[in-house]
């Protein structure tokens, strides 16, 4: 029996930390400055539940002397053994940083096992074919080598459903063959098969995975797999494969709100999952990273503790693959804040409030993407996020599976700017609203999808300028498309009017609708207000949406006054309800600021929770303090917050 402490699992497991360096031909003295005691520092100081550190990044250069891929070009000693014994003794499990599906060096090597373009060349991302001889030649013995002999954990799998490319090559070919019958891929975006094309290469992908899970489970039952960014908002579906936890590393530049959105993609799949952010930021062109401050890591990892997940923070390896021992403080900080908050946070049950939909059957419709939502197809939906969590309302983002399962559970749903809608879909959506839930409806798509329903005829407009005044009085311009509806229901409200000027003057057509259907309430915003909000924010499209949603949601569980400044979540941990509160502010969405180390306080903050019978005891986490202002009347408690700094979370025990 094992003298070392326990290591544990990641279902288990809060918070992490991940290192990697993408070894290339550069590495010539690979574990040089490496030493046993800076890998025992690093650990006596952070405690992690579990470290990620390099073994092959997308170059395809292994950064320990592999006897089954291809070693970098020169090492000085084995610095993967020294990973092992430090997280061993310390009780810290260790997993793999492995890029999977790219893998440059294999592509250059073996071009008949890369993925092929349709000149037949390797793509440049070097990608390797899913179809090939890669996963079993290369992948599978090499997980194989690194449990055997330095008896890893597991692995997190970079470079996977993101790296997938359409593959001409002859291995693709031959299984396209056999699964259609037809002789020829289509080449064209506008061919009939195209999309049957891109399906063919994703299912490809689910089964490469399978594949390498199913050998691993035969011979590795305790090697702990995750595929990077599977079952995510990159491939938004429901986890059905074997992997052992979700994860993904959100971008450097705008991670909170990445992480916001993502977080709640992930939270809702049947599997353990967490959430990695870039500990820098900077412009890749330019390759000028500074490391992120504690404070602007903790405000990331705040929006992915909020919805139940683990956090973990990437720190890059120096190219003999040591560590930054300094920035070792910085992710001190960073995991000392997860750990105050790990018993009110972690693995907690959102309760639902506001369901923002995200619409699968759009994204894999994306002519030009397999399982990537590059080139801004989440901006829409990252606006009305935002949007939604400025006028303080609790949101998550179930997927149609979650939908089909338990649709009912959410008070108000929101559909937005999505371009295909299944027959299926809509009508779970009406018979949702003929039961008496609310729905409103986002954008020129959406209302063109909903018209009948919403009693209005309409058109599209692309891009004028137009006003809308709030209900408070506020006008505000929004440049965006737009739909001239023309309203052919008596029961239908018109609550806000589109203007000619920045005066509320000459109403032109409605900018936003409510009609009443069944038991419930059919909504409309007749303009993209998504995209106008992730990129032109305003005051006034923030109201807008604040005066729908009051309309639709008048009650919800939780309502906050004092700053539109402050991320709701509103969770269930065990038997109490846990109010999360998350500052918001800061510089995060400035590209032209890559850190910052200072958020500026919010406060006094009001909040109202609605509950059946006053409760026990309210107390403010973490640190279990008491709080001052605390009343209960009439279904209602009452809670002042003098100030808050950064995540406070309202501990309620019923």
């Amino acid at each position: 029996m094992s003298s070392h402490p326990k290591r544990l699992k990641r279902s288990e497991s809060f918070v992490g930390l991940h290192f990697d360096f993408h070894a290339r031909t550069d590495c010539t003295q690979v574990g040089k400055t490496v030493t046993l005691d800076m890998l025992k520092n690093m650990l006596a100081l952070t405690k992690p539940d579990y470290v990620q550190c390099d073994c092959k990044g997308h170059p395809g250069y292994a950064s320990y002397p592999t006897k089954v891929g291809t070693p970098a070009p020169g090492f000085t000693q084995d610095p993967l053994k020294l990973w092992r014994q430090a997280t061993e003794e310390a009780g810290v499990s260790l997993y793999m940083h492995y890029s999977g599906v790219i893998d440059e060096k294999v592509a250059s090597d073996h071009p008949d096992w890369a993925s092929l373009d349709q000149d037949g060349k390797p793509h440049k991302n070097g990608s390797t074919s899913v179809f090939g001889p890669y996963v079993d030649e290369i992948l599978i013995p090499m997980f194989r080598e690194l449990t055997d002999v330095y008896h890893v954990d597991g692995v997190w799998i970079d470079g996977e459903c993101w790296g997938l490319t359409m593959d001409y090559s002859e291995h693709a070919l031959k299984a396209w063959q056999k699964s259609t019958g037809q002789k020829t891929f289509p080449t064209d975006k506008d061919d009939p098969d195209w999309f049957a094309c891109q399906q063919f290469h994703r299912q490809g992908f689910r089964d490469y995975v399978a594949h390498y899970i199913s050998e691993l489970r035969k011979t590795n039952p305790d090697f702990e797999i995750a595929s990077n960014w599977a079952f995510s908002g990159h491939m938004p579906e429901k986890a059905t494969l074997d992997v052992d936890f979700i994860s993904g590393d959100v971008t450097p530049t705008n991670g909170f709100n990445r992480a916001c959105l993502e977080a709640r993609i992930m939270e809702g799949q049947p599997r353990p999952w967490d959430l990695m952010a870039w500990a820098f930021n900077g412009r890749w062109a330019k390759g000028d990273s500074s490391t992120k401050s504690v404070i602007q890591l903790c405000q990331e990892a705040a929006a992915v503790l909020a919805m139940g997940g683990g956090f973990q923070a990437y720190f890059t390896q120096k190219r003999d693959g040591s560590i930054y021992e300094w920035q070792m403080q910085v992710a001190k900080g960073m995991i000392d804040f997860c750990r105050q908050r790990q018993a009110s946070c972690h693995r907690a049950t959102p309760i639902p409030q506001v369901g923002l939909i995200l619409s699968s059957e759009t994204y894999y419709r994306q002519p030009d993407a397999l399982f990537c939502p590059w080139g801004g197809f989440f901006e829409p939906m990252e606006g009305h996020l935002r949007n939604i969590l400025d006028n303080q309302y609790a949101v998550q983002i179930p997927l149609p599976w979650q939908l089909e399962e338990d649709i009912e559970r959410f008070p108000l749903l929101v559909y937005g700017e999505w371009k295909h809608i299944s027959l299926e879909m809509k009508t779970r959506l009406v018979e949702y609203v003929h039961k008496g839930g609310k729905l409103l409806l986002i954008g020129p798509n959406s209302v063109a999808h909903f018209a009948e329903e919403l009693g209005v005829t309409a058109d599209r407009v692309e891009d004028q300028t137009r006003y809308v005044q709030t209900q408070a009085g506020i006008m505000g311009n929004f440049q965006t498309p737009v739909m001239d509806v023309t309203v052919v229901k008596d029961d239908v409200e018109v609550t806000h009017w589109f203007y000619p000027r920045n005066e509320p003057l000459e109403a032109q057509t409605p900018a936003c609708t409510i009609r009443p259907m069944g038991k419930g309430l059919i909504a409309a915003i007749h303009m993209d207000l998504g995209k106008r909000y992730a990129t032109a924010r305003t005051t006034a499209a923030r109201d807008v949406m604040g005066d729908m949603l009051k309309r639709l949601f008048l009650d919800p569980m939780v309502k906050v006054q004092g700053s539109h400044h402050v991320d709701v979540a509103v969770n269930q941990q065990g038997d109490e309800l846990m109010i999360n509160l998350i500052n918001s502010t800061g510089n995060h969405a400035d590209q032209n600021c890559y850190t910052f180390d200072e958020l500026p306080p919010l406060g006094p903050l009001v909040i109202d929770v609605t509950l059946d019978k006053a409760p026990q005891q309210v107390r403010l986490q973490p640190g279990d303090r008491e709080i001052d202002d605390v009343s209960f009347e009439a279904g209602k408690l009452h809670v002042v917050i003098p100030r808050l700094e950064l995540h406070e979370i309202i501990q309620i025990t019923p």
